[in-house]
């Protein structure tokens, strides 16, 4: 459009009240242009994009003002401008609505399907234009390398017992040249399947988005829930919650340094920190009655209470975890061999990261300082005192720092909330009320969202999660660059993105 000039979420907000934190508005073709130019430039992050009531709807963070806001924009027959055509990191996030609402972002760059690889037999419930895609493929290719280039395909079945993604490596010898990802294998439906559900089956949707984040999407289900219904459970129940969102990220941070050493061939720390998981795991089941706490977070407070004994566990555990990770952190700084093969590997520019409004330790490691307990704190963490860890570098070893870091950290919060804990009761009813709700969680992988309108009987009329990995996947493909092929395992894994929160 002629003139067009990008416009900041301050200046879209002006006077307008936010609602539990977020303000929601509703805007024309050309400001919903303007806000796009204005993530294009930096003035605020894109944090997600879905589909509800015949509007898209962008939600947006500016995050030194500390600016919630959801843009919502009306289809007019199912059409709308692209923000990827302005803003990179929307292009999967708007290939992935066309798939599956049948939305037409006009003048998408990139037309390929994401989601859909041409096998549904039916259109997805709600899809407007539903046509099969082809089901080859089209990579892009890579110039500059004259004969010299070739590719390697690997996946979407990888060893183990990983998930399911392709990917296609351009390669000059041992250089990438190009890596490009194929995800989707792991489409569950989640959405669909979420819309009509009552709240108990809509919690337990959320809590099987990602396994390994299953605490994590609870617990976003649920403060989007109250919100929704105005409810707030009780204090205890609260702080019962945050200590399972800190077992669950110390937890993954252990496993995934430990993997991170595994692939640099150093697999006697692998099976060190594979024990201390082990050890936090039948803790867990013991204090909460299920190995990953997987449902003990619902709406209107928790699913179990924590005894005095349990609590007990807790305090024994962090002591054991604290010794055994400090044995396994000493050996990784000490070892030239480890050292050599994360130090400036799998580099992450600090712009690519601010860009893609990366969440987690790929984020902090490449100094964007973004975590949402600091940043948009949710209860209770708006009153413990914590410092999110910061790297610049950029590399594989800042992303094992920075969940070193964060290991530390959880171990202090999760000591402070155990102080606080007082009897009392763990569950407020949730009446059945109309409303939406929104909410940001901070996972062990990043910032999870969650974005809930219930109908007048608590019933799921409209469901959006988005994961961290959805804006980290990407950056993976960039920070494995000019990397050896045999790198490739490290970069990865040091990312450690979640193909079933990707492809939900």
């Amino acid at each position: 459009m002629t003139g067009l000039q990008p416009l900041s979420l301050a200046a879209l907000l002006a006077d307008k009240p936010g609602e539990g934190g977020v303000a929601r508005v509703s805007v024309t073709d050309r400001v919903w242009r303007a806000v796009a130019l204005g993530c294009r430039d930096g003035l605020h992050d894109l944090l997600g994009l879905w589909v509800d009531r015949n509007c898209v709807h962008m939600a947006l963070a500016d995050c030194e003002r500390r600016l919630l806001a959801i843009a919502a924009l009306k289809l007019g027959r199912g059409e709308y401008p692209s923000v990827g055509q302005f803003h990179a990191p929307a292009l999967r996030l708007e290939r992935t609505l066309r798939d599956l609402k049948g939305v037409t972002p006009l003048d998408l760059p990139d037309t390929r399907a994401w989601i859909d690889h041409g096998v549904w037999p039916a259109p997805p419930p709600g899809h407007r234009h539903w046509q099969s895609p082809e089901k080859q493929y089209a990579f892009l290719t890579a110039d500059g390398g004259g004969e010299g280039l070739h590719q390697i395909a690997v996946g979407p079945v990888h060893a183990g017992i990983i998930e399911p993604g392709h990917f296609r490596f351009t390669a000059n010898g041992e250089a990438v040249v190009r890596l490009e990802e194929r995800l989707g294998y792991v489409h569950k439906g989640i959405e669909a399947l979420a819309t009509g559900a009552n709240l108990d089956q809509g919690a337990r949707l959320a809590a099987r988005i990602s396994g390994d984040s299953t605490v994590a999407y609870s617990y976003a289900f649920a403060l989007a829930a109250e919100q929704a219904t105005g409810i707030t459970p009780p204090r205890r129940a609260v702080l019962i919650r945050a200590i399972m969102a800190e077992l669950e990220r110390v937890s993954h941070h252990v496993n995934d340094v430990g993997a991170i050493c595994n692939d640099a061939s150093v697999v006697a720390l692998h099976a060190r920190a594979t024990i201390i998981r082990e050890d936090m795991l039948q803790t867990q089941v013991r204090c909460f009655g299920h190995r990953l706490m997987m449902d003990k977070i619902v709406p209107g407070g928790v699913a179990t209470d924590l005894s005095p004994e349990g609590a007990a566990e807790i305090e024994a555990l962090l002591r054991r975890v604290e010794t055994g990770f400090g044995q396994i952190v000493r050996v990784y700084d000490e070892a030239p061999s480890l050292q050599d093969r994360t130090v400036t590997t799998g580099i992450l520019k600090p712009e690519l990261a601010r860009r893609f409004a990366a969440g987690g330790f790929v984020g902090r490691g490449s100094g964007r300082a973004f975590d949402t307990r600091a940043i948009f704190p949710y209860p209770p963490y708006d009153e413990l005192s914590f410092r999110p860890a910061l790297r610049s570098e950029g590399d594989v070893n800042a992303r094992v720092w920075i969940r070193i870091d964060e290991v530390r950290s959880s171990f202090d919060l999760i000591r402070q909330l155990l102080k606080l804990l007082e009897p009392g009761p763990t569950h407020n009813p949730v009446p059945p009320t109309e409303g939406q709700g929104f909410a940001l969680v901070e996972s062990f992988r990043g910032d999870v969202l969650v974005a809930l309108r219930m109908d007048s009987e608590a019933r799921v009329a409209g469901f959006h999660a988005r994961d961290p990995s959805c804006f980290q996947w990407p950056l993976l493909e960039a920070a494995v660059e000019g990397n050896i092929v045999a790198d490739f395992p490290l970069c990865n894994k040091s990312f450690n993105c979640s193909y079933s929160g990707h492809d939900m």
